[in-house]
Protein backbone atom coordinates (compact mmCIF):
# COMPACT_ATOMS: atom_id res chain seq x y z
CA UNK A 1 0.00 0.00 0.00
CA UNK A 2 1.50 3.39 -0.88
CA UNK A 3 2.60 5.80 1.79
CA UNK A 4 0.23 8.07 0.41
CA UNK A 5 -2.49 6.28 2.39
CA UNK A 6 -0.25 7.57 5.42
CA UNK A 7 -1.17 11.39 5.08
CA UNK A 8 -4.78 10.93 4.53
CA UNK A 9 -4.97 8.74 7.38
CA UNK A 10 -3.17 11.34 9.24
CA UNK A 11 -5.95 14.00 8.43
CA UNK A 12 -8.92 11.45 9.20
CA UNK A 13 -7.64 11.22 12.71
CA UNK A 14 -7.78 14.30 13.25
CA UNK A 15 -11.24 14.82 11.83
CA UNK A 16 -12.40 11.57 13.91
CA UNK A 17 -10.52 13.63 17.28
CA UNK A 18 -12.23 16.80 16.87
CA UNK A 19 -15.62 14.93 15.80
CA UNK A 20 -16.27 12.91 19.08
CA UNK A 21 -13.67 14.95 21.53
CA UNK A 22 -16.75 17.34 22.01
CA UNK A 23 -18.92 14.55 24.22
CA UNK A 24 -16.26 14.21 26.61
CA UNK A 25 -15.85 18.70 26.80
CA UNK A 26 -19.11 19.17 27.44
CA UNK A 27 -19.29 19.79 30.86
CA UNK A 28 -16.19 22.18 30.63
CA UNK A 29 -17.43 23.84 28.02
CA UNK A 30 -20.71 24.59 29.81
CA UNK A 31 -18.96 25.57 32.76
CA UNK A 32 -16.46 27.87 31.29
CA UNK A 33 -18.76 29.43 29.13
CA UNK A 34 -21.67 29.75 31.60
CA UNK A 35 -24.35 27.51 29.54
CA UNK A 36 -26.55 24.54 30.48
CA UNK A 37 -25.15 21.36 29.67
CA UNK A 38 -27.92 21.26 26.70
CA UNK A 39 -26.94 24.11 24.89
CA UNK A 40 -23.43 23.12 25.06
CA UNK A 41 -24.41 20.12 23.16
CA UNK A 42 -26.14 22.21 20.12
CA UNK A 43 -22.09 22.62 19.57
CA UNK A 44 -22.07 18.86 18.46
CA UNK A 45 -25.15 19.57 16.26
CA UNK A 46 -23.13 22.54 14.76
CA UNK A 47 -20.22 20.47 13.78
CA UNK A 48 -22.61 17.87 12.45
CA UNK A 49 -24.78 20.20 10.74
CA UNK A 50 -21.22 21.42 8.89
CA UNK A 51 -20.79 18.16 7.72
CA UNK A 52 -24.04 17.58 6.06
CA UNK A 53 -23.83 21.57 4.35
CA UNK A 54 -20.31 21.13 3.54
CA UNK A 55 -20.11 17.69 2.11
CA UNK A 56 -21.99 18.12 -0.82
CA UNK A 57 -21.47 21.74 -1.68
CA UNK A 58 -17.71 21.53 -0.94
CA UNK A 59 -17.08 18.41 -3.25
CA UNK A 60 -18.87 19.67 -5.92
CA UNK A 61 -17.92 23.30 -6.09
CA UNK A 62 -13.90 21.47 -5.92
CA UNK A 63 -14.40 18.73 -8.39
CA UNK A 64 -12.41 20.09 -11.40
CA UNK A 65 -9.69 20.83 -9.48
CA UNK A 66 -6.29 19.66 -8.42
CA UNK A 67 -7.96 16.53 -5.71
CA UNK A 68 -4.30 17.06 -4.10
CA UNK A 69 -4.76 20.94 -3.78
CA UNK A 70 -8.61 20.24 -2.67
CA UNK A 71 -6.88 18.09 0.17
CA UNK A 72 -4.91 20.31 1.54
CA UNK A 73 -7.31 23.41 1.38
CA UNK A 74 -9.95 21.19 2.84
CA UNK A 75 -7.03 20.60 5.84
CA UNK A 76 -6.02 24.37 6.33
CA UNK A 77 -10.04 24.94 6.60
CA UNK A 78 -9.89 22.45 9.48
CA UNK A 79 -7.09 23.66 10.81
CA UNK A 80 -8.46 27.07 11.17
CA UNK A 81 -12.03 26.39 12.13
CA UNK A 82 -10.35 24.68 15.30
CA UNK A 83 -8.22 27.40 15.85
CA UNK A 84 -11.16 30.09 15.86
CA UNK A 85 -12.61 27.24 18.47
CA UNK A 86 -9.72 27.60 20.40
CA UNK A 87 -10.33 31.52 20.62
CA UNK A 88 -13.84 31.65 20.33
CA UNK A 89 -14.12 34.33 23.18
CA UNK A 90 -18.12 33.48 23.68
CA UNK A 91 -21.02 30.61 22.79
CA UNK A 92 -22.34 32.25 19.60
CA UNK A 93 -18.34 32.52 18.64
CA UNK A 94 -17.40 28.82 19.25
CA UNK A 95 -20.99 27.58 18.08
CA UNK A 96 -19.73 29.57 14.64
CA UNK A 97 -16.62 27.65 14.76
CA UNK A 98 -17.91 24.65 15.13
CA UNK A 99 -19.91 24.63 12.28
CA UNK A 100 -17.05 25.93 10.36
CA UNK A 101 -15.23 22.88 11.62
CA UNK A 102 -17.56 20.54 10.21
CA UNK A 103 -17.79 21.91 6.42
CA UNK A 104 -14.36 20.30 5.11
CA UNK A 105 -15.04 16.65 6.77
CA UNK A 106 -17.32 15.20 4.64
CA UNK A 107 -15.65 16.71 1.45
CA UNK A 108 -12.09 15.39 2.32
CA UNK A 109 -13.13 11.82 2.95
CA UNK A 110 -14.90 11.94 -0.05
CA UNK A 111 -11.56 12.94 -2.37
CA UNK A 112 -9.66 11.24 -0.32
CA UNK A 113 -11.83 8.07 -1.11
CA UNK A 114 -11.17 8.96 -4.85
CA UNK A 115 -7.80 9.17 -4.20
CA UNK A 116 -6.86 6.36 -1.89
CA UNK A 117 -8.59 3.90 -4.75
CA UNK A 118 -6.64 5.69 -7.36
CA UNK A 119 -3.59 4.74 -5.41
CA UNK A 120 -4.19 1.23 -5.92
CA UNK A 121 -4.97 -1.77 -8.33
CA UNK A 122 -8.81 -2.37 -8.78
CA UNK A 123 -8.46 -5.68 -6.23
CA UNK A 124 -7.39 -3.65 -3.64
CA UNK A 125 -9.77 -0.31 -3.27
CA UNK A 126 -11.87 -1.35 -0.28
CA UNK A 127 -8.63 -1.98 1.49
CA UNK A 128 -7.32 1.51 0.23
CA UNK A 129 -10.90 3.31 1.79
CA UNK A 130 -10.22 0.85 5.29
CA UNK A 131 -6.31 2.48 5.17
CA UNK A 132 -7.87 5.94 5.20
CA UNK A 133 -10.28 5.46 7.35
CA UNK A 134 -8.17 3.48 9.97
CA UNK A 135 -7.46 6.98 10.98
CA UNK A 136 -10.68 7.81 12.46
CA UNK A 137 -11.08 4.63 14.26
CA UNK A 138 -7.89 5.18 15.75
CA UNK A 139 -8.77 8.71 16.52
CA UNK A 140 -11.68 6.73 19.22
CA UNK A 141 -8.79 4.45 20.69
CA UNK A 142 -5.93 7.02 21.35
CA UNK A 143 -6.77 10.46 19.89
CA UNK A 144 -10.08 10.94 21.71
CA UNK A 145 -9.11 9.90 25.56
CA UNK A 146 -5.82 11.71 25.55
CA UNK A 147 -7.87 14.85 23.64
CA UNK A 148 -10.12 14.56 26.41
CA UNK A 149 -7.83 14.17 29.38
CA UNK A 150 -5.68 17.23 28.15
CA UNK A 151 -8.96 19.36 28.15
CA UNK A 152 -9.78 17.67 31.50
CA UNK A 153 -6.41 19.30 32.44
CA UNK A 154 -5.13 21.74 30.75
CA UNK A 155 -8.34 23.42 29.65
CA UNK A 156 -10.99 22.70 26.48
CA UNK A 157 -9.52 25.37 24.38
CA UNK A 158 -5.63 23.20 24.65
CA UNK A 159 -7.55 20.30 23.37
CA UNK A 160 -8.32 22.32 19.73
CA UNK A 161 -5.04 23.69 19.57
CA UNK A 162 -3.80 19.86 19.84
CA UNK A 163 -6.48 19.36 17.26
CA UNK A 164 -4.65 22.17 15.23
CA UNK A 165 -1.92 20.89 15.41
CA UNK A 166 -2.73 17.63 14.07
CA UNK A 167 -3.94 19.08 11.02
CA UNK A 168 -0.48 21.11 10.50
CA UNK A 169 0.72 17.73 10.27
CA UNK A 170 -1.69 16.31 7.66
CA UNK A 171 -0.93 19.69 5.55
CA UNK A 172 2.90 18.23 5.64
CA UNK A 173 1.84 15.11 5.20
CA UNK A 174 -0.35 15.38 2.38
CA UNK A 175 1.85 18.11 0.58
CA UNK A 176 4.60 15.38 1.03
CA UNK A 177 3.45 12.18 0.25
CA UNK A 178 0.04 12.38 -2.25
CA UNK A 179 1.12 12.08 -5.67
CA UNK A 180 0.77 15.63 -7.87
CA UNK A 181 -1.88 15.49 -10.44
CA UNK A 182 -4.09 17.58 -12.91
CA UNK A 183 -6.85 20.12 -12.56
CA UNK A 184 -9.69 17.82 -13.94
CA UNK A 185 -12.17 18.47 -17.18
CA UNK A 186 -14.48 21.24 -16.34
CA UNK A 187 -17.90 19.26 -15.72
CA UNK A 188 -21.47 21.27 -15.58
CA UNK A 189 -21.25 23.70 -12.94
CA UNK A 190 -22.99 22.41 -9.49
CA UNK A 191 -26.37 21.20 -10.91
CA UNK A 192 -24.26 19.44 -13.25
CA UNK A 193 -22.87 17.29 -10.39
CA UNK A 194 -25.62 16.88 -8.32
CA UNK A 195 -27.36 15.49 -11.14
CA UNK A 196 -25.52 12.34 -10.47
CA UNK A 197 -27.25 11.85 -7.19
CA UNK A 198 -30.40 11.24 -8.95
CA UNK A 199 -30.40 8.09 -9.51
CA UNK A 200 -32.11 5.33 -7.62
CA UNK A 201 -29.25 3.16 -6.74
CA UNK A 202 -27.50 6.21 -5.35
CA UNK A 203 -29.72 7.08 -2.67
CA UNK A 204 -30.72 3.12 -1.77
CA UNK A 205 -26.93 3.26 -1.30
CA UNK A 206 -26.76 6.45 0.86
CA UNK A 207 -30.18 5.09 2.64
CA UNK A 208 -28.21 2.13 3.83
CA UNK A 209 -25.79 4.15 5.33
CA UNK A 210 -28.28 6.28 7.02
CA UNK A 211 -30.22 3.29 8.81
CA UNK A 212 -27.10 1.03 9.10
CA UNK A 213 -24.91 3.99 10.95
CA UNK A 214 -28.52 5.15 12.45
CA UNK A 215 -28.58 1.89 14.19
CA UNK A 216 -25.04 2.22 15.83
CA UNK A 217 -25.73 5.29 16.95
CA UNK A 218 -28.97 4.47 18.21
CA UNK A 219 -26.92 2.41 21.07
CA UNK A 220 -23.95 4.34 21.17
CA UNK A 221 -25.20 7.49 21.68
CA UNK A 222 -26.16 5.71 25.20
CA UNK A 223 -23.13 3.40 26.09
CA UNK A 224 -22.43 5.44 29.00
CA UNK A 225 -25.84 4.89 30.86
CA UNK A 226 -25.69 1.32 30.14
CA UNK A 227 -22.54 0.65 30.82
CA UNK A 228 -23.18 2.57 34.49
CA UNK A 229 -26.28 1.22 35.38
CA UNK A 230 -26.82 -1.78 33.77
CA UNK A 231 -23.55 -3.31 33.96
CA UNK A 232 -22.60 -1.64 36.83
CA UNK A 233 -19.31 -0.20 35.75
CA UNK A 234 -18.02 2.87 37.64
CA UNK A 235 -17.93 6.20 35.85
CA UNK A 236 -14.25 6.73 35.81
CA UNK A 237 -13.96 3.01 33.97
CA UNK A 238 -16.18 4.58 31.10
CA UNK A 239 -13.47 5.94 28.81
CA UNK A 240 -11.66 2.59 28.93
CA UNK A 241 -14.19 1.01 27.59
CA UNK A 242 -15.31 3.35 24.75
CA UNK A 243 -11.37 3.28 23.92
CA UNK A 244 -12.17 -0.59 23.81
CA UNK A 245 -15.21 0.31 21.25
CA UNK A 246 -12.42 2.01 19.01
CA UNK A 247 -10.77 -1.06 19.24
CA UNK A 248 -13.15 -3.10 17.73
CA UNK A 249 -13.78 -0.27 14.73
CA UNK A 250 -10.46 -1.05 13.84
CA UNK A 251 -10.55 -4.36 14.00
CA UNK A 252 -13.82 -4.36 11.91
CA UNK A 253 -12.52 -1.42 9.54
CA UNK A 254 -9.53 -3.38 8.48
CA UNK A 255 -11.54 -6.91 8.15
CA UNK A 256 -14.12 -5.16 6.05
CA UNK A 257 -11.84 -3.58 4.03
CA UNK A 258 -9.87 -7.06 3.20
CA UNK A 259 -13.40 -8.99 2.90
CA UNK A 260 -15.01 -6.34 0.46
CA UNK A 261 -12.27 -6.71 -1.76
CA UNK A 262 -13.20 -10.28 -2.62
CA UNK A 263 -17.08 -10.03 -2.40
CA UNK A 264 -18.29 -6.11 -1.39
CA UNK A 265 -21.98 -7.38 -1.53
CA UNK A 266 -21.79 -10.12 0.82
CA UNK A 267 -19.59 -8.27 3.32
CA UNK A 268 -22.02 -5.34 3.06
CA UNK A 269 -24.61 -8.34 4.44
CA UNK A 270 -22.74 -9.85 6.51
CA UNK A 271 -21.83 -6.85 8.21
CA UNK A 272 -25.70 -5.26 8.50
CA UNK A 273 -26.30 -8.93 9.63
CA UNK A 274 -23.91 -9.25 12.41
CA UNK A 275 -25.20 -5.48 13.68
CA UNK A 276 -28.66 -6.70 13.93
CA UNK A 277 -27.63 -9.62 15.77
CA UNK A 278 -24.98 -7.94 18.52
CA UNK A 279 -27.78 -5.45 19.28
CA UNK A 280 -30.49 -7.95 19.30
CA UNK A 281 -28.79 -9.39 22.75
CA UNK A 282 -27.29 -6.32 23.65
CA UNK A 283 -29.09 -6.13 26.72
CA UNK A 284 -28.28 -9.37 27.68
CA UNK A 285 -24.85 -8.91 27.55
CA UNK A 286 -25.13 -5.72 29.82
CA UNK A 287 -25.67 -7.61 33.07
CA UNK A 288 -22.13 -8.42 33.98
CA UNK A 289 -19.19 -6.55 33.41
CA UNK A 290 -17.24 -9.10 30.93
CA UNK A 291 -20.21 -9.75 28.81
CA UNK A 292 -20.67 -5.87 28.27
CA UNK A 293 -17.00 -4.94 27.69
CA UNK A 294 -17.62 -7.79 25.27
CA UNK A 295 -20.17 -6.26 23.88
CA UNK A 296 -18.63 -2.61 23.15
CA UNK A 297 -16.48 -4.41 21.57
CA UNK A 298 -18.40 -6.43 19.50
CA UNK A 299 -20.64 -3.57 18.06
CA UNK A 300 -17.64 -1.69 16.62
CA UNK A 301 -16.38 -5.02 14.52
CA UNK A 302 -19.98 -5.57 13.39
CA UNK A 303 -20.54 -1.29 12.60
CA UNK A 304 -17.57 -0.59 11.09
CA UNK A 305 -17.38 -4.24 8.63
CA UNK A 306 -19.68 -2.09 6.38
CA UNK A 307 -18.11 1.15 6.20
CA UNK A 308 -15.53 0.33 2.97
CA UNK A 309 -18.05 -1.42 1.05
CA UNK A 310 -20.97 1.30 1.51
CA UNK A 311 -17.97 3.96 0.59
CA UNK A 312 -17.05 2.13 -2.60
CA UNK A 313 -20.84 1.19 -3.46
CA UNK A 314 -22.10 4.75 -2.92
CA UNK A 315 -19.13 5.85 -5.40
CA UNK A 316 -19.63 2.89 -8.06
CA UNK A 317 -23.36 3.87 -8.66
CA UNK A 318 -22.51 7.68 -8.85
CA UNK A 319 -19.55 7.14 -11.24
CA UNK A 320 -19.56 10.69 -12.99
CA UNK A 321 -19.29 12.22 -9.81
CA UNK A 322 -17.08 10.04 -7.04
CA UNK A 323 -16.06 13.16 -5.25
CA UNK A 324 -19.55 14.35 -4.22
CA UNK A 325 -21.20 10.66 -4.37
CA UNK A 326 -18.25 9.95 -1.77
CA UNK A 327 -18.77 13.17 0.10
CA UNK A 328 -22.86 12.73 0.19
CA UNK A 329 -22.43 9.39 1.94
CA UNK A 330 -20.68 11.22 4.94
CA UNK A 331 -23.10 13.20 5.11
CA UNK A 332 -25.56 10.37 5.25
CA UNK A 333 -23.13 9.03 8.19
CA UNK A 334 -23.49 12.95 9.95
CA UNK A 335 -27.37 12.37 9.57
CA UNK A 336 -27.29 8.70 10.74
CA UNK A 337 -25.56 9.95 13.64
CA UNK A 338 -28.43 12.54 14.93
CA UNK A 339 -30.79 10.54 13.87
CA UNK A 340 -29.91 7.13 15.54
CA UNK A 341 -29.36 9.26 19.01
CA UNK A 342 -32.81 10.33 18.70
CA UNK A 343 -34.54 7.09 18.32
CA UNK A 344 -32.43 5.94 21.02
CA UNK A 345 -33.43 8.61 22.95
CA UNK A 346 -37.27 8.11 22.18
CA UNK A 347 -37.06 4.05 23.50
CA UNK A 348 -35.42 5.55 26.98
CA UNK A 349 -38.30 8.48 27.08
CA UNK A 350 -41.00 5.73 26.26
CA UNK A 351 -39.81 3.96 29.60
CA UNK A 352 -38.71 0.44 28.03
CA UNK A 353 -35.12 0.39 30.09
CA UNK A 354 -31.92 2.18 29.74
CA UNK A 355 -31.03 -0.67 27.25
CA UNK A 356 -33.91 -0.31 24.94
CA UNK A 357 -31.99 1.97 22.61
CA UNK A 358 -29.57 -0.92 21.40
CA UNK A 359 -33.33 -2.76 20.44
CA UNK A 360 -33.63 0.21 18.53
CA UNK A 361 -30.95 -0.09 16.90
CA UNK A 362 -31.55 -3.76 16.00
CA UNK A 363 -34.61 -2.58 14.36
CA UNK A 364 -33.01 -0.01 12.49
CA UNK A 365 -30.23 -2.58 11.26
CA UNK A 366 -32.88 -5.18 9.87
CA UNK A 367 -34.42 -1.87 7.77
CA UNK A 368 -31.04 -1.58 6.71
CA UNK A 369 -30.41 -4.76 5.78
CA UNK A 370 -33.64 -4.55 3.88
CA UNK A 371 -32.84 -1.25 2.04
CA UNK A 372 -29.30 -3.13 0.71
CA UNK A 373 -31.95 -5.90 -0.45
CA UNK A 374 -33.66 -3.54 -2.08
CA UNK A 375 -30.56 -2.16 -3.85
CA UNK A 376 -29.41 -5.59 -4.91
CA UNK A 377 -32.64 -6.63 -6.67
CA UNK A 378 -32.70 -3.29 -8.47
CA UNK A 379 -29.17 -3.60 -9.61
CA UNK A 380 -30.38 -7.26 -10.80
CA UNK A 381 -33.25 -5.61 -12.55
CA UNK A 382 -31.04 -3.55 -14.22
CA UNK A 383 -28.65 -5.89 -15.25
CA UNK A 384 -31.23 -8.06 -16.89
CA UNK A 385 -33.12 -5.37 -19.08
CA UNK A 386 -29.78 -4.10 -20.21
CA UNK A 387 -28.66 -8.20 -21.18
CA UNK A 388 -32.07 -8.33 -23.15
CA UNK A 389 -31.59 -5.11 -25.37
CA UNK A 390 -28.07 -6.04 -26.26
CA UNK A 391 -29.63 -9.58 -27.04
CA UNK A 392 -32.49 -7.29 -28.96
CA UNK A 393 -30.02 -5.70 -30.60
CA UNK A 394 -27.71 -8.58 -31.78
CA UNK A 395 -31.06 -10.81 -33.42
CA UNK A 396 -31.62 -7.05 -35.19
CA UNK A 397 -27.83 -7.03 -37.14
CA UNK A 398 -28.63 -6.76 -40.96
CA UNK A 399 -27.49 -10.60 -42.45
CA UNK A 400 -24.72 -9.34 -44.64
CA UNK A 401 -21.35 -10.98 -45.91
CA UNK A 402 -18.91 -10.72 -43.21
CA UNK A 403 -21.52 -9.98 -40.37
CA UNK A 404 -21.68 -11.65 -36.96
CA UNK A 405 -24.55 -14.26 -36.56
CA UNK A 406 -25.59 -14.63 -32.93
Amino acid sequence: MPLALVALAVGAFGIGTTEFVMMGLLPDVADDLRISIPGAGHLVSAYALGVVVGAPLLAAATARLSRRRVLIALMALFVAGNALSALAPDYDWLLAARFLSGLPHGAFFGVGAVVATGLVAPERKARSVSLMFLGLTVANVAGVPVATLMGQHLGWRATFLGVSAIGLAAIVALALLIPQDRPHAPVAGLRGELAALRSLPVWLALGTTVAGFGALFAAYSYITPMLTDAAGYADSSVTLLLALFGVGATVGNLLGGRLADHAMRRTLFGGLASLVAVLAVFPLLMRTEWSAGLAVVLLGVAAFVTGSPLQLMVMEKASAAPSLASSANQAAFNLANAGGAWIGGLALAAGFGVTSPALAGAGLAVLGLAVAAAAHLVDVRRAGLTAGRERVVATRLPDRPGALHH
